[in-house]
Order: structure tokens, then C-alpha cells, then sequence
């Protein structure tokens, strides 16, 4: 059963790149966002970025959701609550793509980066994180973990295929 979307009329890649494998979406003209200027964005986890990035995410374009929360990163108050939970769900993306690669040891890497992030949300009330990610920060960082220490084979055989490699949704989807 597929899971739902957060924002059903806006497309998906053509693909959901891995490095080494396809065209590098952003500098090669092959690349499915080849060309496509960044949109400024302001920092909120009620934007429709971030709701972009977790359908992006829960759909296994991992390395897509990645950039879609850097650019809200980038635009977050440094040292703030939101932007080390962006930073968290970038790294948590980056596990994802490791996973995928097959890469145990920066798969474990960037989800205990991820973790401790998220763990550290934990520590201050942040309902509204609770309510946009659908699941806690801290136990976010512990699912992360665990993944990544499970290690997923990969199924997919067709490249550019996006593969689901975490068990969890973000946002209630």
C-alpha cells in the first residue's frame, strides 16, 4: 500500500538519485533539476517546503528531501531550535541515502548525528515539531538509529527507482 501524500499535485522527481548512479540532478543537464532556480524561501515548518521534503522523504527520495530542507536550513536563525531540527532531518535524509547505498558506516554516522540533533529537541517543549513530524524528536532519533544499525537490503533493481528504507512517516501521512 502506498502512503499518502502531503502535497498531491506537485510532481516527484523523474528519479531519485544516488550518487554515482544517473546524473547528478542539479549539475548535469540530464539532472531532473537541471537549470531550475532555487525558490527563497522563509524558514517554518508550515511551509509547503517542508511539507515538500517530507513526501519527499516518506516516498525514499532521500537525497531530494535533503535539498529541499537545506534551503530552509539555510534561512533558519542559527542556534535555533528550527534549524538544528532541520539539520537533523537533512542528516536523517543523508542516512537514508547511505542506507540505500548500501554504506553501513556513514549510514550510522549521519543517523547518530541525526539522533543526537533530535534527542536534544527533546529536551524543550516543541509541540509544534511533535505536530508537524507526526512522531517525537526524540523517538525520531531513536527509529533513526535503529534503521541504520538494521541496515535494509535494498529491493530496488531499476535505477533511479526511489526505495523506502525507514518504516516511520513523517508528518501523519
Amino acid at each position: 500500500m502506498g502512503r499518502a501524500r502531503l502535497l498531491p499535485d506537485r510532481l516527484f522527481p523523474r528519479y531519485a538519485y544516488l550518487p554515482g548512479k544517473g546524473p547528478h540532478p542539479v549539475r548535469d543537464p540530464g539532472g531532473h533539476s537541471y537549470g531550475v532556480q532555487p525558490v527563497l524561501v522563509s524558514a517554518s515548518i508550515d511551509s509547503e517546503e517542508f511539507a515538500w521534503g517530507q513526501d519527499l522523504f516518506n516516498h525514499g527520495y532521500y537525497w531530494e528531501a535533503h535539498e529541499a530542507w537545506e534551503g530552509l536550513w539555510q534561512t533558519a536563525n542559527r542556534g535555533s531550535p528550527l534549524r538544528a531540527l532541520l539539520k537533523g532531518l537533512i542528516l536523517l535524509s543523508a542516512s537514508g541515502v547511505k542506507i540505500r547505498e548500501g554504506k553501513r558506516s556513514p549510514a550510522m554516522r549521519h543517523a547518530g548525528r541525526a539522533g543526537a540533533l533530535l534527542r536534544d529537541l527533546a529536551t524543550a517543549p516543541h509541540d509544534n515539531f511533535w505536530n508537524a513530524l507526526g512522531i517525537s524528536p526524540e523517538l525520531l532519533a531513536d527509529l533513526a538509529v535503529t534503521t541504520a544499525k538494521a541496515m535494509p537490503a535494498s529491493r530496488v533493481t531499476t535505477q533511479g527507482q526511489p526505495e523506502r528504507v525507514f518504516d516511520f512517516v513523517l508528518g501523519g501521512a
